[in-house]
């Protein structure tokens, strides 16, 4: 697929031009009917889907037996990006309710240019925000909030809570400026015998 310069989905428009010809080769648009279902929960996610316009419901079925929507997503996003975590079945169901367009990748093929490209990964894990915390807590769920340093442990950390029956998990982006004289005991010296370093140094 050839893109022009006009990309519709965000995701895809703010990749440099070198990682989204990663993606380029293998990307096809499709129409997305209103109502149809893009991801099935318990299914193989066989497509990751980039929207260029209209709107996917993301829907996760609660522990109850009752099925609540956690999410909206439209050309800022993707569905199916958190299968580069590895084969598990979906987690949520995707369903059409705005028709449109997207442009649609294997999984096979986006999990080798996630892989391949440190643009992608930070791209994908930076949108993928906090979504679904309402009705969790609504139906007395826990909400566990993980500190991680790198976009690989993110993915780790995403793996280990899915894996162990988590819902809703997605990454959250925070921006924190901290200046070495802010940590806690910037000032000391553990070992004045191994030299003059301080913990806090710039």
């Amino acid at each position: 697929m050839t893109l022009s310069s006009g990309i519709g989905n965000r995701l895809l428009a703010g990749l440099p031009a070198a990682d989204l010809d990663l993606l380029a080769p293998d990307l096809e648009m499709v129409a997305l009917d209103r109502d149809s279902v893009v991801s099935r929960a318990g299914d193989q996610t066989e497509h990751v889907l980039f929207p260029h316009s209209g709107a996917i419901s993301v829907m996760i079925d609660m522990a109850n037996g009752q099925t609540v929507a956690s999410a909206a997503i439209g050309r800022e996003g993707a569905v199916g990006t958190l299968s580069v975590l590895g084969p598990s079945p979906a987690a949520v169901t995707a369903i059409v309710r705005a028709a449109g367009t997207a442009s649609r990748i294997p999984a096979s093929r986006f999990h080798a240019a996630f892989s391949r490209s440190p643009a992608i990964r930070h791209a994908v894990l930076r949108r993928e925000r906090v979504r679904g915390l309402e009705p969790v807590a609504e139906w007395d769920g826990l909400l566990i909030w993980v500190r991680v340093r790198a976009p690989e442990k993110e993915a780790q950390a995403q793996e280990i809570l899915m894996r162990h029956g988590g819902q809703a998990v997605h990454v959250h982006e925070i921006d924190l400026e901290k200046r070495p004289e802010d940590l806690p005991l910037h000032s000391v010296r553990p070992d004045p015998w191994l030299g003059d370093e301080r913990l806090g140094r710039p």
